[in-house]
Parts: C-alpha cells; sequence; structure tokens
C-alpha cells in the first residue's frame, strides 16, 4: 500500500515537457526515507534517492513504479550483495539506473525523460530471507 504524497500537474508548453514523477512512501515510512516530488524536462534524467533507518541487516531495497491506470511494478531489486550486479528484470538498463553501496541508502534513476514514464515511483527495504533462519 502506498500514498501519493502530492501531486503536480504535467506541464506543457511550446519549448518545454515536463515530467512529472510521484515518489511515495510506504505503509511503514517512519523507517524509509525517500524523494517525495519530482518533476523534470523531458530528455532530462530524474534521480530519487531512499535512506532507512532499519538495522545493517536491511541490505535489500526495491524499486517500484505505478503509471497512471496500470498495475504496480518492480523495476529493481538492489542489494548490498551484489553492488554493480542489480536485477532489472524485463526493464532496461539503458533507461534505468540504481545505486546501493551501502546498507541503508540507495538511488533510482529514470533516464531520458519522456511524458509516459510519469507515475508513481517508490522504494521498500527488507531482509535477506536467509538472515532470520541461521542457526549453528
Amino acid at each position: 500500500m502506498f500514498t501519493v504524497l502530492d501531486t503536480v500537474p504535467l506541464k506543457r508548453n511550446k519549448r518545454n515537457t515536463c515530467v512529472e514523477l510521484i515518489i511515495s512512501g510506504s505503509i511503514d515510512a517512519k523507517d524509509v526515507t525517500q524523494t517525495p516530488m519530482l518533476w523534470e524536462q523531458q530528455g532530462n534524467n530524474a534521480t530519487m534517492d531512499c535512506s532507512h533507518t532499519k538495522d545493517a541487516s536491511y541490505i535489500q531495497m526495491y524499486w517500484y513504479r505505478q503509471l497512471p491506470g496500470e498495475n504496480m511494478e518492480l523495476i529493481v531489486f538492489t542489494t548490498t550483495a551484489k553492488k554493480y550486479d542489480h536485477d532489472f528484470g524485463k526493464f532496461s538498463k539503458e533507461k534505468y539506473s540504481a545505486t546501493k553501496t551501502e546498507a541503508r541508502d540507495g538511488t533510482f534513476t529514470v533516464k531520458d525523460l519522456e511524458p509516459k514514464d510519469s507515475g508513481w515511483y517508490f522504494c521498500a527495504v527488507s531482509k535477506h530471507s536467509d538472515t532470520d533462519s541461521c542457526e549453528s
């Protein structure tokens, strides 16, 4: 579940087109902070930051988007265990990039913005599934 923090209409004029990216928090947002709202000109890149105050075992970060009238989609999964080998699934590394060099911080970039990129983007964090089940 997520909540749109604010909206700004897509602005157009003869010279520039602005692309609206709405970044939203999760239901447990007190521990996760991210860029609240961002809009950029067409052709530019838009970079969003995400950080959390959970413990350092929360090394996984997920970036999602929801375009108007569509279902939410996972764009990329990042982890500090593989700092430069993120899982973009069906999405292009030419269009999106992500960084995750620290357990508590990450960034996500939408490249070469187009009006069709307008939508809701948000991050989520989690522990690796094995962190609670290790026994010696």
